[in-house]
């Protein structure tokens, strides 16, 4: 579905990713993992057109979008759901969901997305009308979630969804991430929680500096001592 080959990306001087190459399988859940300043964010940021790379593409179902504006990739069924949430907090939880239809014109479609939103997220339903910056952290990156639900993606990308969140909303959102997965949406997950990210997880990436320095599936990345040294606490 989707396949990275060889990008580098820089901020001005700084060689921010160095030929990194991934792949995500449709109906897979991808994380990619590291520590803080490895490269991670740049990545999903590289995918949906935030960032040019220098050198390298970025293949989505066959075709080339390295060089397409963000909103033509969210388009073609790319959407992201950014680190931090970035909710628009002067707005209500409805006209937030509402933005995630935005580039969309079917209004029976978006309809029937609402309430498939509301049916996965009671707690947006109750609160729909109230001001998104108001509401817990817990349900801010629920709404960010629905946001990006509205638009459709095939491919969603999240960063860092459990950051600032309690350990039992942790697992509820990672319960949704699986959900979401199996009704269909492929994921590509960044996540600092590495072990969460890996329990959930087919395939996963370690970043580095920039670079990817292990790669294979989940379940071996979890028993590999290196990586268990360097992210499990092992």
């Amino acid at each position: 579905m989707l396949r990275i080959d060889n990008i580098n990306v820089y901020y001005g001087a700084i060689h921010a990713l160095k030929n990194v190459s991934l792949e995500v399988e449709a109906g897979a859940i991808v994380t990619l993992i590291g520590a803080n300043g490895a490269g991670k964010t740049t990545t999903l940021k590289t995918i949906s057109g935030i960032l040019r790379p220098r050198s390298g593409s970025v293949i989505f179902e066959n075709r080339d979008i390295t060089k397409l504006p963000p909103q033509a990739i969210v388009g073609l069924g790319i959407c992201q759901v950014p680190e931090g949430r970035r909710i628009f907090p002067s707005m209500s939880v409805l006209e937030n969901l509402e933005m995630g239809a935005y580039l969309r014109k079917d209004k029976q479609g978006i309809k029937t997305d609402m309430e498939m939103v509301f049916s996965r997220f009671p707690r947006l339903e109750e609160r729909k009308k109230q001001i998104a910056g108001t509401l817990s952290g817990g349900e801010q990156q629920m709404l960010a979630i629905g946001r990006a639900l509205m638009a459709r993606p095939r491919l969603m990308l999240l960063d860092e969804p459990s950051m600032g969140l309690a350990p039992l909303l942790v697992r509820e959102i990672f319960d949704i991430i699986k959900d979401i997965n199996s009704q269909g949406t492929t994921i590509l997950l960044v996540e600092q929680n590495a072990h969460m990210a890996l329990s959930i997880a087919d395939k996963a990436y370690v970043l580095e500096t920039g670079e990817i320095v292990l790669e294979g599936a989940a379940r071996d990345l979890m028993e590999s001592e290196e990586v268990k040294k360097a992210y499990l606490g092992g």
